[in-house]
């Protein structure tokens, strides 16, 4: 007996269904609950954490400082621009990962979202690719220790607004990290 020939009247709804993607663990729910319990009630917290996540959909808000600081500091243009290319390149690596995963966002009936997402998928969180990547190289480019500063809040976020497991974030920022380092070599090479 295969799966496309049944044997018997009983064994007709049978059928092959595809590796669905792996659950989170729970741990990853108690988590969410914890943070949407504790500081999540806080209407401020979760006013900031819509407002972070409209500023970095499509990494745009990084772009948008990226030309800002093309055009105003002209002697570091191309640092600037690789801001841009940075954030921007680190969310569209962050949008293919998540179509070959297919993880799906928190769907638990205990995790309340609150806000609005441009796709059903969760592994890994753009926000923080983008974020992550934006930080590392603006931080580079003014002396200030902006990843410690612009990170966690954006990772949290996330979290607080119930679109992303701990796990989406913390992969997220890394492969921001990740598309940071590309660009920064990139541009050692370009300088020689």
């Amino acid at each position: 007996m295969t799966a496309a020939q049944p044997a018997s009247g009983t064994d007709r709804n049978l059928h092959v269904v595809p590796d669905a993607p792996a659950a989170p663990a729970p741990a990853e729910v108690k988590i969410l609950n914890a943070v949407q319990g504790t500081i999540g009630r806080n209407p401020a917290v979760l006013e900031a954490a819509r407002g972070m996540s409209h500023f970095g959909e499509h990494s745009l808000g990084w772009l948008g400082i990226s030309a800002v600081g093309a055009l105003v500091d002209k002697p570091r243009r191309r640092e600037w621009i690789g801001v841009g290319v940075g954030a921007f390149g680190a969310h569209a690596a962050s949008v293919v990962i998540k179509r070959i995963v297919r993880r799906p966002r928190p769907n638990d009936p205990s995790v309340q979202v609150n806000v609005s997402t441009p796709s059903k998928l969760s592994f890994p969180s753009s926000h923080a690719t983008s974020t992550t990547a934006a930080a590392v190289l603006l931080g580079r480019l003014t002396g200030l220790p902006l990843p410690a500063v612009l990170v966690p809040p954006m990772l949290l976020s996330r979290v607080v607004l119930g679109v992303h497991y701990p796990s989406d974030v913390l992969a997220g920022s890394a492969l921001g990290a990740a598309s940071a380092a590309i660009v920064l070599s990139a541009e050692k090479r370009l300088a020689k």
